[in-house]
């Protein structure tokens, strides 16, 4: 069974809420860093959380998600460990995963609905990285 982390902020808590059923339904065992509830939070605080627990193998894989989607991106590509994608369509998760062996993808909570999050992470998760001449560039993306 995968384990997939998912972290929020306030804007993507009802989004995350679905998700974990959702993912949960299908077999996945999520672990869920925040937040609870719709009270104003600071994105970077459950950001933090989720990227340890991948760069750790807490978790597999992870999502996150705020209101565009950019806060929560930035926050988790300071950790060196995680390449996270910022999605809004199923193709550019496809595209993410394959070129770019994204660990984490990171959705817009204010600008996709539900239906449209289902569909960006059954492609997230059912892509896989290429390799090839891919890995010579994801080797480059790390700062020594």
């Amino acid at each position: 069974m995968k384990k997939i982390g998912i972290a929020c902020d306030h804007a993507g808590y009802d989004m995350k809420e679905f998700l974990v059923g959702y993912l949960s339904a299908k077999g996945y065992e999520v672990i869920d860093f925040g937040t609870h509830s719709e009270e104003s939070v600071d994105y970077p605080d459950f950001a933090h959380a989720l990227a340890t627990s991948v760069e750790t193998g807490e978790t597999e894989q992870g999502i996150g998600l705020c209101g565009s989607g950019e806060g929560m991106a930035m926050t988790l590509n300071k950790h060196q460990g995680i390449r996270a994608g910022l999605c809004w369509a199923p193709e550019i998760a496809e595209l993410t995963r394959m070129h770019n062996d994204a660990n984490v993808l990171v959705l817009p909570a204010r600008f996709i609905d539900n239906d449209e999050a289902v569909a960006i992470v059954d492609k997230f998760f059912s892509s896989s990285f290429e390799g090839g001449r891919h890995v010579r560039r994801v080797e480059k993306i790390a700062c020594e």
